[in-house]
């Protein structure tokens, strides 16, 4: 996954980092020190204001190794920084050049006591800083080495007085003992910086996990800060509150003027503020938001909540039981109701019945066969099987369809009207399952709008949203509406406003949809009537559902 490979190249990066960066980092500012040592000597010497010891026995000699010392530090420090040749080269190259150079001036100061030779401390420091494991050990014993051959050079050419062993010991036990002192404290330094690079690589593991996670919530979270400005929403936000990517800086208010309100308000109340739903544009969904504050410097957190969808879950938590209840008594039920039904159809047949006894055996028969439509119903979604979905173009197959619904109803043709714009669309649906979610829909048009003026007049329009590229299907019918109480439970199992309806054919299509990842909802007609959109998921989306 992207983000895997992600958090793998910041590590490998990081680990690099650690490897080369504080390595070659140390040895160009042990480059810096040498060279103003050098410089340092060098200006001692010739303005002649530093100490007398300086050179005493071959002046010389002393400025030439000081101007020779001086070039080698700066060619040094220009492969340091160039970074030419392998590290540990240049280190060991470096500190041997120091060691000679060191020891030389020592020679011509003087010897141990001229002082110099606490030069090579600080470079047998550097030696167990820059190295590992015994090299800076091997330098300590090289200038150890190198200050007692000077001095028995020294006494052997120069009759120096035998003291000075004594000195240039102590000198050799003082670089030891730096030496596995600096290994030391590198090798504590080194476990440090190892800890605290793998610390700084969990915390980016753990944030790019937590973006990751967070981007892929099916819930919107958006963060603002003190000043109402949007700091990161996720792609579920984004697509709740239909904005585009890359929103991060704007202002809250701007953006989502409902929201902004709302928090401010709850900022005011706090805890005694209870957010309410709110639609961010006409065409979005209801959002119900859930402010949490993350303190003064840091903002609010807010959960963004598709109120749909909660509807839908909690919907199915309350239905699931009552679906397996009615689905198991539904055998029952049919049985002693054909009884009663086939005896009132008997009885309907003897000639001694009166008018008053006719209209109860009619009035017995409408109610079995309402009760017969609802077994029937519910039977139908216990039992529905799995979309088989298929390319479909619409409008040959609703010329088909609105033929059979009209031969079926008796209806004219010419009084249902039919648009497709443009003529060539084409969705992904189960065609036996579209075909009955249309048929409910259709016959609520049918009986709404004969109630309406005695006629018939259902429409049925086909477009694109300009917005999504989605296809929609509505449709309409010219009738009284749905009052605006019942809004909210047209689409609840056996809710009904007709007294010889079952509930259930609403609630039926709603589920169907579903099952072809696609949405029905109402929409009021302006003028009066009603209107039932059907939203088709794009092309491509489960189109080899089973």
């Amino acid at each position: 996954m992207n983000w895997r490979r992600g958090i793998k190249t910041k590590i490998t990066t990081a680990l690099k980092d650690q490897n080369l960066i504080p390595a070659w980092r140390p040895l160009a500012v042990f480059c810096v020190y040498r060279l103003l040592i050098v410089f340092l000597l060098l200006g001692v010497v010739i303005t002649d204001i530093g100490p007398s010891f300086l050179g005493q026995s071959q002046p010389d000699l002393f400025v030439i190794t000081c101007l020779v010392y001086g070039a080698a530090a700066i060619a040094l420090s220009v492969a340091t920084i160039a970074r030419i040749g392998g590290f540990y080269f240049q280190v060991l190259l470096q500190l041997s050049l120091d060691i000679g150079a060191i020891t030389l001036l020592m020679h011509t100061s003087g010897g141990a006591p001229s002082g110099l030779g606490m030069l090579l401390v600080v470079v047998i420091a550097a030696g167990g800083i820059l190295t590992v494991g015994r090299t800076a050990s091997a330098l300590a014993a090289l200038a150890t080495l190198a200050v007692l051959f000077e001095q028995s050079y020294s006494l052997v050419s120069r009759d120096f007085d035998a003291v000075h062993y004594t000195q240039a010991g102590l000198l050799g036990a003082t670089l030891f003992a730096t030496a596995l002192l600096a290994q030391v404290l590198a090798a504590r330094i080194r476990e440090s910086e190892a800890l605290a690079a793998q610390r700084s690589l969990d915390l980016a593991n753990i944030s790019q996990l937590n973006g990751y996670i967070i981007q892929r919530l099916q819930s919107g979270v958006l963060v603002v800060d003190r000043e109402e400005t949007i700091r990161l929403i996720n792609q579920a936000g984004q697509e709740l509150l239909g904005l585009k990517p890359g929103r991060e800086g704007d202002p809250l208010a701007m953006v989502v003027p409902p929201l902004a309100e709302q928090l401010a308000r709850w900022r005011k109340g706090q805890h005694s503020y209870q957010p309410k739903a709110f639609q961010s544009a006409l065409e979005q969904a209801e959002i119900l938001p859930k402010f949490i504050s993350l303190g003064a410097p840091y903002g609010t957190l807010i959960f963004l909540e598709d109120t749909s969808v909660l509807a839908r879950q909690a919907q199915q938590l309350k239905l699931a039981s009552l679906g397996r209840l009615t689905a198991s008594i539904a055998h029952e039920i049919r049985n002693p109701l054909g009884a009663i039904s086939h005896a009132s159809q008997l009885l309907r047949e003897s000639s001694t019945l009166n008018p008053r006894e006719r209209r109860l055996l009619e009035i017995i028969l409408n109610h079995c066969g309402r009760v017969n439509g609802i077994i029937k119903n519910v039977l139908q979604l216990s039992r529905r099987k799995p979309s088989r979905r298929e390319a479909l173009l619409l409008k040959p197959w609703l010329l088909h369809f609105l033929a059979e619904f009209c031969r079926t109803h008796r209806i004219d043709r010419s009084a249902v009207v039919l648009r497709v714009d443009p003529g060539k669309i084409q969705v992904h649906a189960d065609l036996s399952q579209l075909h009955q979610i249309l048929w409910n829909l259709c016959d609520n048009a049918r009986r709404y709008s004969q109630d309406s003026d005695g006629s018939p007049c259902l429409q049925i329009s086909v477009g694109i949203k300009a917005n999504s590229g989605q296809v929609f299907l509505d449709v309409i019918d010219r009738g009284p509406g749905i009052p605006e109480e019942a809004v909210d439970k047209i689409f609840e199992p056996f809710f009904t406003t007709q007294g010889a309806g079952t509930g259930l054919g609403l609630y039926l299509a709603r589920e169907l949809s579903e099952c072809n990842d696609a949405s029905l909802e109402y929409r009021p007609v302006p003028g009066g009537g009603s209107c039932f959109r059907l939203c088709f998921a794009p092309l491509g989306v489960g189109a080899n559902a089973a």
